[in-house]
């Protein structure tokens, strides 16, 4: 069982997500949380960047899926991004993501809409 945790918090990028018209044509801003479930230890003993997930990259990859193809759902691009962490990175045993989507169009004040996926290795 897996512990340790690497968390990755308000990573932000112009997507072109939704199901009406004006979100496909205006775009408006994602937030993404992740929470990398690994095991520390080797990296710790180590402490060599080879031995644990750069986060960097994780971050740079998680962005260009909120600005990539359009979708409707911020379900869909959660499990895009867990999709990606799972094949990409190889010592994730399992990922937390949430999409957060606060100009969300709804009629009513708010302070945000999210979704988050749990996914792990079979």
């Amino acid at each position: 069982m897996t512990t340790d945790e690497i968390a990755i918090t308000g990573i932000r990028a112009t997507g072109y997500h939704g199901v009406y018209e004006h979100e496909r044509r205006d775009g408006q801003e994602f937030v993404a949380d992740l929470v990398l479930s690994l095991s520390l230890a080797r990296a710790a003993a180590t402490d060599d960047v080879t031995d644990t997930v750069h986060y960097g990259e994780v971050a740079e990859r998680v962005a260009a899926i909120l600005a990539g193809d359009p979708v409707d759902l911020i379900e869909t691009v959660a499990e895009r991004i867990a999709t990606a962490v799972l094949s990409g990175w190889s010592l994730v045993d399992a990922v937390a993501v949430t999409v957060h989507k606060p100009s969300a169009p709804i009629p009513v004040p708010f302070g945000d809409v999210a979704v988050t996926v749990r996914r792990s290795r079979a």
